[in-house]
């Protein structure tokens, strides 16, 4: 079996290659090294993988669609894209929204031009977020709830990608699957991101940044359940359908804090600092329908994630 990963060498889609690799698949695989955050950081993890004679990779930004075609013509056939590149992060795509768009939409539809009208493939993979629901007041999250109201640019974009998949599945019917996905953590997780950016601090004894009066909470999911639902995914041959990935377990902002705490050994330093604008209140991921389109079951407690992430940055930071 031949997969194409975009964002290869990103937190999910490093994870994902390896775990192809393991089940026996070939791997085409592209990767921008956005600046968003250090490329250093992307290229570490391309280490433990890149050099399989069973990858072929490919420093290719999606929109640049002449390098795209020609990089496309020389592989061949593949049996399933993996759509995960993209610019992430809330707060970073309202400082900078037309990055975001360019990279978000434009480079999904320079892609699903090429895998579902000029070279289709089989099935496609989308990598969509819970950034999709906004506020939303009611809980836990469904798929069937209205997301009209997105809170931050890139909220709006990951909903346009869901959009453009299923017009590309009407028109040329390519069997799309939308992964909502909710708060990923683990080993390599973005050094943005709050768990990661928090063990860091509290190892290096800096203070960390609290929003808000530590009530908000996430539905942190761990990098191998989020692995199981996207290989699920990869084997969906019909139809268009947008499914939650998550934990189904939120935890709120001052207990992830005290989780983390725990697991380092040490007590964190607080900032206490207001709401930030785009931040939503809570997620809450419904997965009845993962598990019965995916037979999705997470199973890693939020502790037992947390010590592995935690063990992971005691190993790079050292």
């Amino acid at each position: 079996m031949r997969a194409l990963v975009t964002g290869c060498a990103g937190f999910i889609g490093s994870h994902l290659c390896e775990r192809l690799l393991a089940d026996g698949w070939t791997i085409f695989g592209v990767d921008n090294f956005d600046p968003f955050y250090d490329p250093a950081i992307k290229q570490r993890n391309l280490r433990g993988f890149v050099d399989n004679p069973r990858v072929t990779f490919a420093p290719l930004d999606l929109v640049d669609d002449e390098a795209l075609r020609a990089w496309w013509a020389g592989i061949g056939p593949v049996d399933v894209v993996v759509h995960l590149a993209a610019r992430a992060g809330v707060r970073p795509s309202i400082q900078q929204p037309l990055a975001c768009e360019r990279a978000n939409i434009q480079a999904t539809l320079s892609l699903l031009e090429l895998a579902a009208r000029q070279n289709p493939v089989p099935r496609f993979v989308f990598a969509s977020s819970s950034s999709v629901y906004g506020n939303n007041p009611q809980v836990p999250f469904s798929e069937d709830d209205p997301v009209d109201h997105p809170i931050s640019p890139y909220a709006a974009t990951k909903k346009a990608g869901e959009l453009l998949c299923y017009t590309y599945h009407h028109l040329y019917g390519m069997p799309m699957t939308a992964l909502r996905f909710f708060t990923v953590y683990g080993p390599r997780q973005r050094p943005d991101l709050a768990i990661h950016k928090f063990i860091a601090r509290i190892l290096r004894g800096e203070p960390i940044p609290m929003f808000g009066d530590g009530s908000m909470s996430r539905d942190y999911t761990f990098i191998d359940d989020i692995l199981d639902g996207v290989v699920a995914a990869m084997e969906r041959r019909e139809g268009y359908e947008i499914i939650n990935l998550g934990s189904k377990n939120p935890i709120r902002l001052d207990e992830m804090i005290a989780t983390i705490e725990a697991q380092v050994g040490m007590a964190a330093k607080i900032e206490r600092l207001p709401l930030q604008a785009g931040d939503v209140d809570r997620t809450f991921a419904d997965v009845t329908k993962a598990a019965r389109l995916l037979h999705y079951a997470p199973q890693t407690p939020f502790p037992d994630g947390v010590a592995r992430e935690v063990a992971w940055c005691r190993e790079i930071y050292r």
